[in-house]
């Protein structure tokens, strides 16, 4: 069956094949890949940089430092061009620094081939786009199964795993629609499912309210919470959207490519802020 979906999406999930990591066999190379006890930050962005025109000396990114905590939600703010799209697609490994390295549980991205960044993707780390990008020739339940079957899951674990991301987010009764026949909200809905679907070490959200109106937002933000409250999935979200700070262990404020604010939220804690030109590492407080 030849998919004529999103391209970010299916370049983000595909690669023309699934080579073994670090040169490993497969079956040992998945066992590289499942570092359940990792016990340092789950995610850890250092000094990464990205320059795009290297003539003006123009920075999009600038020595960006922080970490992030398993079971940690994580949000980034910042203005219109402050780098943030920029910085989710480094840490999601669709893009590449200039300078710097992104490290997830242990395991450098700048060691790993293109092959190698794809089956990470595939298995430690789930995306989450503004535009929802669902494949239109794919019912709800099909587009949240698609990453379970990408990576071989026995159908029976793919039944049960659907089972229950479809109740989660509520959507049962909408399974078997397909995207156009679903609303923004529920679309977005499908989307998040699919994200958890593989249960990631992080989910990475591209400003996943910025095509919804304010209700369907408050409803993408609870929905978020509750998996990161009840599953402790980590989050790292880009957004422009306030409300979210509301849900937040952690706040990161980029302005010009740099990583200026940092704010742990909850308890007497809440509103402090701590300024850094520098660096910005995220840890509990």
């Amino acid at each position: 069956m030849t998919l004529s979906c999103p391209f970010r999406a299916w370049r983000y999930l595909l690669s023309l094949d699934s080579p073994s990591p670090f040169g490993l066999p497969e079956s040992l190379a998945r066992r590289c890949l499942d570092v359940s006890e990792w016990l340092g930050p789950i995610l850890h962005c250092h000094e990464v940089t990205k320059l795009y025109a290297v003539g003006d000396g123009l920075f999009a990114l600038a020595n960006v430092e922080f970490e992030v905590e398993e079971g940690q939600f994580v949000v980034i703010t910042g203005p219109s061009g402050s780098g943030k799209t920029t910085l989710l697609n480094i840490l999601g490994g669709i893009d590449r620094p200039t300078h710097g390295e992104v490290i997830l549980k242990g395991r450098k991205y700048s060691r790993m081939s293109e092959d190698d960044l794809a089956l990470l993707r595939r298995r430690d780390l789930g995306m989450v786009f503004q535009f929802f990008n669902l494949i239109p020739e794919l019912t709800a339940a099909e587009n949240i199964g698609f990453p379970m079957r990408l990576l071989g899951w026995d159908e029976k674990r793919v039944l049960e795993r659907l089972a229950f991301l479809m109740d989660a987010v509520g959507l049962a009764d909408r399974a078997n629609h397909y995207p156009l026949e679903l609303s923004g909200g529920e679309q977005q809905r499908v989307a998040i499912a699919r994200s958890l679907a593989v249960k990631p070490s992080v989910v990475l959200a591209d400003e996943p309210t910025g095509n919804l109106d304010s209700a369907k937002s408050r409803e993408v933000m609870e929905l978020m919470a509750k998996f990161n409250r009840e599953e402790r999935q980590t989050f790292v979200v880009v957004t422009h959207e306030r409300a979210f700070e509301d849900y937040a262990d952690v706040v990161v404020r980029l302005s010009d490519g740099k990583a200026v604010e940092r704010r742990v939220m909850g308890g007497d804690s809440r509103h402090e802020a701590e300024d850094s030109r520098t660096s910005c590492p995220v840890t509990p407080s």
